[in-house]
């Protein structure tokens, strides 16, 4: 299975390490446990950022990195190896597993960090932290600030400023290497068989999580832990919901569903949508809003190339479906006037897509400088345009009414272009009747 290897995690922090100011120090917790119930705990997921410069997948940790530092330059503050706990918890790495097997310079436990997370503190000129995304770590980094300050008559000096982490970090994770690119097709392809795979299952008669369980069956058996995000099922007008998460309605004859689901690899997230019938065909008004939404999408691929800026798939996405909805009498009036007073929006209320990594809806900036951002080889991104009439819309035929349909892909930047990484399941509509003809019974 594709994985990040060490050599990319000591890159990032050197990388890192080269643009924080000359006698600063950044410091970054790692994700805290959740607790589900009670004493249960939600399966753990290491916090994006921690992950990307470490790759070190435990809780209870805190890095420091520290340029110029005689001893090392990445200090790993951890859980100390506890043959009791790991017999219940599973194995810790400890401090020598810190060292040997996630690369750090140095590492101590994290019982003692707050001995020893001052002294290191003292005298920088700069602190870097993930200010306000843990408001608990927030809190103890000011109390080791004021240990520091207490001692004040004493020589000890406190940092002068403090600087959000995200500014530098974010920017790197925005461009994406081949290797975490690798990683990213391996999740969509693992994804692109769990679409398939609900496809070919779906009939009357069943239930929206009953295709849940397809696809977190696939997700499992190739590997995939987690998921991505929580898997939206959602049949008939639920497909009208957004972000729809009860997946328990029955699919009905006639309906179309929409999946929109991934998993994640090595922390990397795929995010697909496809819609289909239920019953295997489309109906006429059905196959019309999913063309123009196809064709929407296609639309944007030809704008996502490096020179192009962020917003430009996403403007032609907006002219091809209110084009296209003028043409099928939803909409009425002049394309570039109804464009102009966002008449779309009452069928197409999203953007039209996201930066995709680490998070499935990836940090980096969408401008700068108060400007689109230029896409650049390596950026990761979504391409979900989509349609939804809702159920109530008295102002539309009935025909139209409680159809929603999103086609989403996963693409990356390119020299040339963008290559699209979910390939693997099919959207034309021929391709999709004849995939499900395949697998309902006669």
């Amino acid at each position: 299975m594709a994985q990040i290897p060490k050599s990319e995690y000591v890159r990032r922090r050197r990388a890192l390490m080269a643009q924080m100011v000359p006698n600063s120090i950044a410091i970054l917790p790692a994700a805290a446990l959740a607790i589900r119930n009670r004493d249960v705990e939600h399966a753990y997921r290491q916090d994006s950022d921690f992950q990307y410069l470490s790759g070190f997948p435990e809780p209870e940790a805190v890095i420091a990195l520290i340029p110029g530092r005689e001893h090392g330059e990445y200090v790993l503050f951890c859980r100390d190896r506890d043959p009791e706990r790991e017999l219940w918890e599973g194995r810790r790495a400890g401090q020598e597993g810190a060292i040997e097997q996630y690369g750090a310079d140095d590492a101590f436990p994290i019982g003692d960090i707050d001995d020893i997370l001052p002294g290191l503190i003292e005298g920088r000129d700069r602190v870097y932290t993930a200010m306000g995304s843990n408001p608990e770590f927030d809190r103890h980094l000011m109390e080791w600030v004021n240990t520091i300050r207490s001692k004040a008559r004493l020589g000890a000096q406190p940092p002068n400023e403090f600087v959000a982490l995200d500014h530098l970090l974010h920017d790197m994770r925005l461009y994406k290497s081949a290797a975490e690119v690798n990683v990213m097709r391996e999740a969509a392809a693992i994804s692109a068989r769990a679409h398939v795979r609900a496809m070919r299952a779906a009939r009357p008669g069943l239930h929206e999580y009953s295709l849940e369980a397809e696809l977190d069956h696939e997700f499992r058996r190739s590997g995939a832990r987690l998921v991505a995000y929580g898997s939206i099922v959602a049949a008939g007008r639920n497909a009208c919901i957004m972000h729809y998460q009860d997946n328990n309605a029955p699919l009905r004859k006639g309906d179309l569903v929409l999946i929109d689901a991934g998993c994640e690899i090595d922390c990397y997230a795929s995010d697909i949508t496809r819609t289909f019938p239920v019953s295997g065909r489309f109906s006429p008004e059905q196959r019309a809003i999913y063309e123009l939404v196809l064709q929407a999408q296609q639309a944007a691929f030809a704008e996502i190339a490096p020179g192009k800026h962020w917003n430009q798939a996403h403007e032609a996405t907006v002219r091809v479906i209110t084009a296209g909805l003028v043409r099928l009498g939803l909409l009425e009036g002049e394309v570039d006037a109804l464009i102009a007073g966002d008449a779309h929006r009452e069928f197409y209320m999203h953007r039209a897509g996201h930066w995709l990594g680490l998070d499935v809806h990836d940090v980096g900036d969408y401008k700068v400088g108060g400007e689109w951002r230029v896409l650049e080889p390596g950026m990761a991104l979504t391409v979900e345009p989509g349609i939804y009439i809702a159920p109530n819309n008295t102002r539309v035929a009935k025909k139209w009414r409680g159809i929603g349909v999103r086609i989403e892909d996963d693409v990356v930047v390119t020299r040339k272009g963008c290559e699209i990484l979910t390939g693997g399941v099919p959207k034309a509509v021929e391709d999709i009747e004849a995939l499900m003809a395949e697998a309902q019974p006669v």
